[in-house]
């Protein structure tokens, strides 16, 4: 029977101190990379428009994520509102960039009963944190809450990887699966698209130290995933991604053993219409030098899409009960 790391540090005590450590980092906040240094446990708001409380959207059992998060009983997914990014073709920026009427304010008791209900009345194989950078002191407090009352299944940060390393370290023992994005390998892309500075080295710091966490995936006999990393990439036109790169670089300084969900999905959403490197779906041309380069390198662990579901991937957050069309 598998029992997540984060058992073991409530019943140390260490998850407690990791609490207090967090929510006190709120007073200058260095949460993420761009280290605002605002006041959020006044409901001071920096980069990221966020105070002292958590802000949920939606929360579902998600059934269109890779396979081993979905497995038979969907992926238990809160998605955060706001974000320390700003992808001008972002598929979430109804509840990412826009006004999310739709979100509430949460206090950590409330975020560990959603925890609970997604494990014991929608049966989720896992809790899958979308977006949960800008709110990860508030999300570890849920999480030692919801122990007590018998929380038991992974945690899945679910990231654009756009995460600090000091931050990181305090989920050390906390987060089982860690799925953060690889989304550019030139700051030039990163910074005029996701209006971000120094997004490539972060980004691979991040995973890197995720990886040293967690190591290679783990699944159960299913298939379903237990404990390790999945990194995802999405393809964009005219190279923005830099995918050949980026997957050079994984193989060469984190594991050609590792789980890759490569994505061609790529819809020209929100502001990227406006954009011309960005505002069709990618080619035939482009999908197939990412499969042969992922050949060449011997990447063979994860999920290639196919190119023929861009729009079925595409959400609605006003839409009632689920926010994705596939599920």
């Amino acid at each position: 029977m598998f029992t997540p790391s984060y058992i073991a540090t409530y019943e140390s005590g260490e998850l407690e101190k990791r609490v207090n450590q967090l929510n006190s980092r709120l007073l200058n906040c260095d949460i993420c990379p761009r280290e605002c240094r605002i006041n959020r446990r006044e409901s001071n708001k920096g980069f990221c428009r966020s105070g002292h409380l958590a802000t949920v959207s939606s929360y579902c059992d998600h059934h269109g994520e890779e396979p081993a998060l979905s497995g038979t009983r969907g992926s238990g997914t809160i998605f955060f509102s706001r974000c320390n990014l700003r992808c001008v073709y972002c598929q979430n920026h109804q509840i990412s960039q826009g006004n999310d009427y739709s979100a509430q304010e949460m206090d950590s008791h409330q975020l560990s009963r959603i925890m609970l209900h997604l494990q014991d009345n929608l049966g989720c194989h896992n809790i899958n944190l979308v977006s949960p950078t800008h709110f990860t002191p508030q999300i570890v407090e849920a999480v030692y809450n919801a122990v007590s009352d018998g929380l038991r299944i992974p945690l899945v940060y679910n990231t654009n990887a756009y995460d600090s390393v000091s931050t990181l370290k305090m989920l050390d023992g906390v987060i089982d699966i860690y799925l953060p994005d690889i989304k550019y390998s030139a700051d030039k892309w990163a910074s005029r698209f996701s209006h971000s500075k120094g997004y490539v080295a972060t980004s691979r710091e991040a995973i890197q130290e995720m990886y040293r966490q967690v190591g290679n995936l783990a699944t159960d006999k299913s298939g379903v995933a237990q404990r390790g990393l999945i990194v995802r990439h999405l393809i964009l036109p005219n190279n923005i991604a830099g995918s050949l790169q980026s997957l050079r670089w994984l193989a060469g300084n984190v594991s050609r053993d590792l789980t890759l969900s490569v994505m061609a999905q790529y819809y020209p959403c929100h502001n990227a219409v406006h954009e011309p490197l960005l505002s069709r779906k990618i080619t035939l041309k482009e999908y197939s030098q990412v499969v042969s380069c992922l050949e060449e390198l011997g990447l063979e662990n994860g999920w290639l899409q196919e190119m023929d579901a861009a729009e079925n991937y595409l959400p609605d957050f006003k839409r009632e009960g689920h926010p994705f069309s596939v599920i």
